[in-house]
């Protein structure tokens, strides 16, 4: 019975020491082998962008407005019509033509025509080219002079608020990205037009309105619509890029860690980076395209796919027409 117990006790302190070795460094080589991920430098595109929010909204809005108090005779567009300086969208009569008009209409068709004939109506000429963007009037609606009868828009832009803290990185002829929020998967590139002068206060943010006009108008803009916008301060292509966790820090600079056979945790390499955003870094020296560089797993995830076919940034869904 003695020996049974033994051989138990033994058997016990045996398992127990297997388990203490495992955790102090029995596991440590296969904890180690897990500890980094393995990848290797992509050649692509990089961007530093200033992103921010905005309106749609005519550059130039202009209300016409009747010069006279009268009638509204004839209204020749309707909203979305293109329309050309000098083109008449309107024909109205001033108060006293339409008292006239309608006696004559009641001493039959031959005095109506006739004071038709003699005094004319009043005309409501487009002063720009561009498109109507709001008609709200009709035929028969009596006006006065402080009423809109027609609102012209000669081009959509987009104006942007940047903060404070922003706008010095903004200048005028930078390239720009626009997306409605109404219409994400619509991409339109722009160029900023004109950066404002005077600051505004939004939400007691201190921002600076930025112009953007974009390449071409989708039909589905429309004035008042909400926009994200990324202006591009600086885009680089076919440039090597890393992951920003791969590349470390110490007292002697930057480096990584470049897969070794004679280290499992890598080699350190110093490098010299160039421009990097919230995701990935440059790389201008140091590392070449055939390496393979290790990465703490508990601080990378390896993800797939973008609108760049970057294996290290996640898909961003929505982005296909532009």
């Amino acid at each position: 019975m003695k020996t049974k117990t033994k051989i138990i006790t033994g058997l016990t302190l045996a398992v127990c020491a297997a388990v203490i070795f495992l955790i102090s460094g029995g596991g440590k080589s296969k904890k180690n082998e897990q500890a980094y991920k393995e990848i290797k430098p992509v050649t692509g595109d990089i961007s530093l962008v200033v992103s921010t929010t905005g309106t749609v909204l005519p550059k130039n809005r202009l209300e016409l407005k009747p010069s006279v108090a009268g009638r509204i005779e004839k209204i020749m567009v309707k909203e979305g019509d293109k329309v050309r300086a000098g083109q008449i969208l309107a024909l109205m009569s001033s108060t006293d033509r339409a008292a006239l008009i309608d006696a004559a209409r009641l001493q039959g068709s031959q005095s109506l025509k006739y004071w038709e004939n003699a005094y004319k109506p009043i005309p409501v000429v487009a002063p720009i080219n561009g498109t109507v963007i709001v008609r709200s009037v009709e035929p028969g609606q009596t006006v006065a002079t402080s009423d809109s009868i027609i609102i012209i828009s000669d081009m959509l832009n987009v104006k942007a608020q940047v903060d404070e803290t922003d706008v010095g990185k903004v200048k005028v002829g930078l390239r720009a990205r626009i997306s409605l929020d109404s219409h994400p998967e619509i991409l339109v590139k722009g160029r900023v037009d004109h950066i404002y002068y005077e600051s505004a206060t939004v939400n007691n943010v201190t921002v600076y309105y930025v112009s953007i006009i974009p390449d071409r108008i989708p039909p589905e803009f429309r004035s008042g619509m909400s926009a994200t916008i990324e202006i591009i301060e600086i885009e680089k292509s076919g440039v090597m890029l890393l992951p920003e966790e791969a590349v470390l820090t110490d007292d002697s600079g930057k480096y990584i860690l470049v897969k070794s056979s004679r280290s499992r945790e890598g080699e350190k390499r110093p490098v010299t980076t160039g421009i990097a955003n919230d995701n990935l870094v440059e790389i201008t020296s140091g590392l070449s395209p055939d390496d393979v560089v290790l990465v703490k797993s508990e601080n990378f995830v390896l993800q797939q796919g973008d609108e760049s076919k970057n294996p290290f940034m996640p898909q961003r869904p929505g982005r296909g027409k532009r």
